[in-house]
């Protein structure tokens, strides 16, 4: 009775119950564009060579992003991935070079609608090598070209299709961000995948069942169960260091007010890297899959090396995968969060932190409790990237086991909680019971004081 309660307080809320419905309706011609094949490919074709294909490369999780236009070869089929390629790129550039730190930090406004042009920009010029390379795979597939096209017009027609396809799924993100719920580019690729879950989830199903193993099925389900659950708690777990805000004098009855609002405590996030170390260790682990085409001439010793890093359930990946998404998850939380920053606006908005002095002394008792619970945070998301292959290599289809852990799971997991805060701060905006009886449901955002922006 609870959740139809919940449902019905929703549904009254006619701008939610509006930005719900606009968002449905976008994400459904997103998924059509999924099924709409290009010209001059044979869907046919396609589908027999595809057959025989495993999900345990990046082509697999490309094509899990996408929702399955990758294998399909959909006029959507790169999705969103070059405009998540080039905001990874401008973010990069802002760390680095100033002209773009100024355009993030000190502009305001005008910054990030220049940031956000030469994003798109960016993704255009991304998108059209990436279509490149992406027709010449469907080319090199044994029929998958109708022969009554000319190769000219095959190429020329489809980069321009493709790229198209890439600009109007960043658009419909961009719609949906405006007047849907939530993050438009999220919930683009959750889209993807889950729309491939439950195929994973009956072909599992179907495997086990049919050798009389439901009870290992069983078995997965509360396997994957406990993973969600830990995911949960580690995106959502903060460390709150505890504030206090000087007091100032009010006219002349002495009495005081603190010049902040009521929440006094400053939360460090356990995993402020989120997705990211496991992005850039996939980038760097796929590597070796280029060398092998450049060393493939040079004998089978070269290759040979190489190849025990591109095989994904052999020992040498998964500790290098590993050890890669440790690595960057301190790399990129020290990129993200600058102690001294948070030092410099405590110290502008009167706050201090009880028992350490103001300044140097406060950016360096940040830093310590960053690296302490950044290194839980790292060991958890590397347990994380390299569950999918645990999970393949004891049995469980591989289709599922991409669902165990890494990209993916973070990514439904996470989208999933800031689309369920977005919809408790209406209802509780509108006077109604939140989602949970206790508490509030928290997103991957920063919770409590916002250090560098806007109260």
């Amino acid at each position: 009775m609870k959740f139809f309660t919940v449902i019905k307080n929703i549904w009254s809320i006619k701008e939610l119950r509006e930005r719900i419905l606009f968002t449905l309706a976008l994400l459904m011609i997103y998924r059509v564009g999924t099924w709409v094949v290009l010209p001059g490919v044979v869907p046919k074709a396609l589908k027999n060579y595809g057959g025989d294909n495993t999900t345990g490369d990046l082509l697999g999780l490309v094509n899990t992003f996408t929702g399955g236009a990758f294998d399909n070869a959909a006029i959507f089929a790169l999705g969103v991935m070059p405009y998540i390629t080039a905001s990874i790129i401008v973010q990069l550039l802002g760390f680095a070079i100033p002209y773009f730190q100024k355009l993030q930090t000190q502009e305001g406004e005008s910054g990030r609608k220049k940031l956000n042009q030469i994003t798109r920009v960016l993704t255009i010029a991304i998108a059209l090598v990436q279509a490149g390379g992406y027709l010449q795979m469907v080319r090199s597939m044994p029929g998958a070209v109708s022969p009554n096209i000319l190769d000219g017009l095959f190429w020329f027609s489809n980069l321009i299709i493709l790229t198209a396809g890439t600009i109007f799924c960043m658009w419909l993100g961009e719609r949906i961000t405006d007047k849907g719920i939530g993050n438009g580019i999220s919930l683009i690729i959750q889209a993807g995948i889950i729309a491939r879950l439950p195929q994973a989830f009956v072909f599992e199903f179907q495997n086990l069942f049919g050798d009389n193993r439901i009870f290992l099925f069983i078995v997965e389900m509360i396997a994957f169960f406990v993973i969600v659950m830990l995911t949960v708690l580690v995106i959502q777990g903060v460390r709150r260091i505890p504030l206090q805000f000087a007091k100032r004098m009010v006219g002349r009855t002495g009495s005081s007010m603190p010049q902040a609002s009521a929440r006094d405590y400053l939360p460090l996030k356990v995993n402020s890297a989120g997705v990211m170390p496991i992005i850039f260790a996939q980038a760097l682990m796929f590597l070796p899959a280029t060398a092998i085409s450049y060393f493939s001439g040079s004998g089978a010793a070269n290759t040979g090396r190489i190849q025990v890093f591109n095989d994904i359930y052999s020992l040498g990946y998964n500790v290098a995968f590993f050890l890669l998404i440790v690595v960057f998850t301190y790399v990129y939380t020290a990129l993200m969060i600058n102690p001294t920053n948070y030092s410099e606006h405590l110290k502008r908005s009167n706050a201090f932190i009880p028992g350490v002095k103001p300044g140097e002394s406060t950016a360096e008792y940040i830093d310590t409790i960053m690296t302490r619970i950044t290194l839980p945070g790292a060991i958890f998301l590397g347990i994380l990237g390299i569950l999918p292959s645990i999970a393949a290599t004891m049995g469980v289809n591989q289709q599922f086991a991409l669902f165990f852990g890494g990209t993916t799971l973070l990514i439904m997991v996470g989208v999933a909680l800031d689309t369920l805060q977005v919809i408790e701060s209406y209802l509780l905006t509108s006077k109604y019971d939140g989602l949970i009886k206790s508490g509030r449901i928290q997103g991957r955002s920063t919770q409590g004081v916002q250090v560098g922006q806007p109260q």
